[in-house]
């Protein structure tokens, strides 16, 4: 066939299914019409002008090959033609598909910020199908004592990001992250946890708290101790969660880490805290706003107040000191104290009938709470 000759509009055979198309516009490509899978497929093969007569020759025997074997040629052509995205390209496309699912917008740069600063040095610029067990050790084996934490949260975002990778057909196998504890030393579980206070030491540490001159930290520091919460939960408390009436903190489920409501039984302590912090408030939204009254207040301020107080625990381990607590001097059930700190129930049956809150019982073991750690002076 002169190929260069042909000028009229129509299908001109090459032979074994490979054809010349001519489009009325004069344009030349080639096509190959075979079976796929027991149906008659047309193939795409490239235009006349990139392609010569020899090349598409080769392709259709390629392709032609492929579909006799059982595979499919459009399937192999898509993922030659397809871009296998860097690391961090895969990275930053996690990280946007999943925005609407972060908590709050400081966790979702949290999550990128850990990428940049410990996997992009690594393996930023590589593609996802070409990165390896080896190059993860090579990220996680100089913080995974040092900053066993911080490793953690690296080494999951890490497998989220070659989850992504598998699941948007960039590469296949296992995910390089699954065998790279095998690699890496073992961590001390004792410090993973957060540092908790006794609770015996807490009455006398609310005390001393109270006598500090940050005047809304304070009282925040002691409405988080008093409630049991965590702390994004009490710095990101708004005014319009407060039920005054039914005496309630209702803290929605998009705030909280199961993603299901949690209503919060406030005692007269606390509710002497939130009169108190009111006018300081100056009319945020917010319970307890930072600098800024369209800002919630920092986490920065209860580590502060925590380093001037010379006390080396941590806000969220006064919920720690809060389930010691009850499970040591009182006679209130488990599962009141696991539904006062929001826990899971990890039983799935008990899980399944379990419809109410006991929000009342609840009431009682808060009452009791603040009557033993921070009774009014």
């Amino acid at each position: 066939m002169k190929v260069r000759q042909v000028q009229q509009p129509g299908r001109y055979a090459d032979g074994n299914g490979l054809y010349l198309v001519v489009d009325p516009s004069g344009a030349k490509r080639w096509m190959l019409r075979t079976v796929v899978h027991g149906k008659r497929r047309d193939i795409g093969l490239g235009g006349l002008s990139l392609v010569p007569l020899a090349e598409a020759r080769e392709k259709a025997i390629e392709y032609r090959k492929l579909a006799r074997s059982g595979g499919d040629p459009i399937a192999a052509k898509r993922a030659a033609q397809r871009t296998v995205p860097t690391f961090q390209k895969a990275a930053e496309t996690v990280h946007a598909e999943h925005k609407v699912t972060w908590k709050n917008a400081k966790h979702g740069q949290q999550w990128l910020n850990t990428l940049e600063q410990y996997a992009y040095p690594e393996i930023g610029d590589k593609r996802v199908d070409q990165i390896d067990t080896p190059d993860i050790l090579r990220i996680l084996s100089p913080i995974w004592l040092t900053k066993a934490e911080t490793a953690r949260r690296v080494r999951q975002r890490i497998a989220s990001v070659f989850d992504w990778a598998k699941a948007a057909g960039y590469r296949s196998g296992d995910n390089p992250v699954e065998g790279v504890t095998r690699g890496l030393p073992k961590q001390d579980e004792r410090k993973s946890h957060h540092e908790a206070m006794p609770y015996s030491d807490v009455p006398a540490f609310i005390k001393k708290l109270r006598a500090t001159n940050s005047e809304l930290g304070k009282l925040a520091f002691e409405f988080l101790i008093l409630t049991a919460a965590r702390t994004s939960e009490v710095l990101e408390a708004r005014w319009d969660e407060i039920d005054d009436d039914q005496k309630l903190w209702i803290v929605p489920a998009a705030r909280m880490k199961a993603k299901r409501e949690h209503r919060v039984p406030l005692g007269e302590r606390c509710l002497a805290i939130l009169d108190t912090a009111r006018p300081l408030s100056t009319g945020s939204v917010f319970l307890f706003p930072g600098r800024s009254i369209e800002k919630p207040m920092s986490n920065m301020v209860f580590l502060q107040m925590l380093k001037r107080m010379e006390v080396p625990v941590t806000a969220h381990g006064f919920r720690s000191s809060f389930r010691d607590w009850a499970a040591e001097t009182t006679s209130h059930p488990r599962e009141l104290a696991e539904m006062a700190l929001a826990h899971t129930i990890e039983n799935k049956v008990e899980a399944a009938y379990r419809r109410g809150d006991l929000l009342e019982k609840r009431r009682e073991l808060m009452d009791d709470w603040a009557s033993f750690a921070g009774p009014d002076t």
